[in-house]
């Protein structure tokens, strides 16, 4: 059976910042990238702009990942219940968004690229794929 376009035995980790145009699609990004088989990445915003971060895009094309063509998604309790664990970016709290709170939950506390010129957006490109490859190991591990 398909769930989300994907098989219903892979097992989903769920991206989660506001605006779904930096952080959360960089870590997506990285997830696709080093995943483990059988698991599968997306993100969303609890208030998603029309478009990702250019600056992230750029960051991201540095490191040979182009997440170009992802295209920011808002929220639903659908996507929350579908996902083995949530992490939020650092960005969402309870009162905003309280579903997002429920199961297996990591906050990762990024700080947000928005507005940050090139260099600091490196810095936070790469502690974000810091962050996924513990989490890679993580679930290798168990």
């Amino acid at each position: 059976m398909k769930f989300f376009g994907r098989h219903e035995d892979e097992k989903r980790i769920l991206f989660v910042c506001v605006e779904n145009a930096g952080r959360s699609q960089m870590a997506e990004g990285f997830f696709r990238k080093y995943a483990p088989k059988g698991w599968v990445p997306s993100s969303a915003g609890s208030r998603p702009t029309p478009e990702i971060n250019p600056i992230a895009v750029q960051a991201m094309k540095e490191v040979g990942i182009d997440i170009s063509k992802q295209r920011p998604k808002e929220l639903s309790e659908e996507l929350i219940r579908a996902s083995f664990l949530k992490v939020s970016m650092g960005c969402i709290d309870k009162a905003e968004c309280p579903a997002v709170f429920v199961g297996k939950f990591e906050d990762w506390n990024i700080e947000d690229p928005k507005g940050k010129p090139i260099d600091k957006v490196r810095q936070i490109r790469d502690n974000i794929e810091e962050k996924v490859k513990e989490l890679v190991t993580s679930l290798q591990s168990n």
